[in-house]
């Protein structure tokens, strides 16, 4: 069967109407994200925002690639090397948000272009010989089960992955959920980026940002202030 030019524009056209409606929505959603940085004091070109694609289809990592974001975060390995496949035209940094699982190390490495969430010595001898630059995720909430080191760890931690010939870019952390707490770890982080000459301390979420701007972040990590809500029913890997 024949299918003229017509009947094809006619199939196309709601999936790049839907595609457009996309990317004028993240843009919106950037703006005022922009607007809470400046309105915290800060630039919003001295704040790197990644785009945490965490649940949602390739289709939001294009759209945060059109609005100019060069930066997506994803927490689990396998949406990560999914995405990346998918969408092999976006040129975009890939961060590895999550906690490294040793079955999976070598799955991150090959899709990540940083990994974030180093916490242990063994996992520093997991990925040594790799050229990815790491963030070493620092724990302030006191939160059994939460993913990172002890403050106090964080130095030694740093030390050894500088043995191991590793490039320790940053720090980054997530902060306990209320303000003044927040503010107590974002500034203990900064402090501890500062102390060990780093150059990237990764603090702040949707909620919290306007304190992590306050308190020197470089980085920001946002989901949904940039995508809207997160659909907590679906299966994830």
């Amino acid at each position: 069967m024949t299918i003229s030019s017509t009947s094809v524009a006619m199939m196309t056209f709601p999936a790049s109407s839907a595609e457009s409606e996309l990317v004028e929505r993240v843009r919106a959603n950037l703006e005022r994200l922009r607007e809470r940085i400046t309105s915290s004091g800060r630039d919003p070109s001295s704040v790197r925002i990644v785009a945490v694609t965490k649940t949602f289809p390739s289709s939001y990592v294009r759209a945060a690639a059109a609005v100019g974001l060069k930066t997506v975060g994803e927490n689990y390995v396998d949406e990560l090397c999914t995405k990346r496949t998918e969408a092999p035209e976006v040129d975009v940094r890939w961060h590895y948000l999550g906690a490294l699982q040793s079955n999976k190390i070598a799955r991150v490495l090959s899709c990540a272009d940083l990994v974030c969430g180093v916490s242990r010595p063994k996992e520093l001898e997991r990925v040594a010989g790799a050229p990815h630059p790491l963030y070493v995720q620092v724990d302030l909430t006191t939160q059994s089960g939460r993913n990172g080191c002890a403050p106090d760890d964080v130095a030694g931690l740093v030390a050894r992955a500088r043995d191991l010939k590793l490039e320790v870019r940053g720090l980054m952390t997530v902060a306990p959920p209320n303000p003044d707490g927040a503010r107590d770890a974002f500034g203990a982080t900064r402090r501890l980026v500062d102390s060990l000459g780093l150059e990237e301390c990764s603090m702040g979420m949707s909620d919290d940002l306007e304190i992590a701007c306050d308190q020197g972040t470089t980085e920001l990590r946002i989901g949904r202030a940039l995508f809207g809500a997160r659909d907590t029913t679906a299966a994830l890997p």
